[in-house]
């Protein structure tokens, strides 16, 4: 198996419907994460060497609504939180290369809502857009 760099702790077998893994969607986000999908205020910074950086709330959910779970927020200095995901019993955050050698607390979190994130329209539109094209980059995988 490919060796991955982002944070895991699996828990339970975690696949979609069609059998892809979560391993298989981090592959897939790795080709269409761009700066539009970034936060704003790190997307100045954004390079595809960092493809996670400003990636984590609408990666987190848009996995959420792939494989369920929760989504919850580690706690950062300047007030906001890094989002990551809670399924089958395992911890997965696909955006944590972000952090480089950081070692962020995965524990006692609090969870993240969806509503909240999403009363911020620029977020919600950067979560549809991501979720547009890795829709488009799956049915690539699919068609071979």
């Amino acid at each position: 198996m490919k060796k991955y760099a982002f944070y895991c702790r699996p828990g339970e077998n975690v696949t979609d419907k069609c059998g892809f893994t979560v391993y298989d969607y981090y592959d897939f986000l790795s080709d269409v994460w761009c700066a539009e999908t970034c936060a704003p205020r790190m997307r100045k910074e954004w390079r595809a060497e960092n493809r996670t950086l400003g990636q984590c709330s609408v990666t987190a959910f848009l996995i959420q609504d792939i494989f369920g779970g929760k989504v919850f927020g580690v706690p950062l200095d300047d007030g906001n939180f890094h989002c990551f995901n809670v399924i089958g019993g395992g911890i997965y955050d696909l955006t944590s290369e972000q952090f480089g050698d950081e070692i962020l607390d995965y524990e006692n979190c609090p969870e993240q809502l969806r509503g909240i994130h999403f009363a911020k329209e620029e977020k919600k539109k950067r979560y549809e857009l991501l979720k547009s094209r890795l829709e488009e980059r799956i049915k690539t995988a699919v068609s071979g």
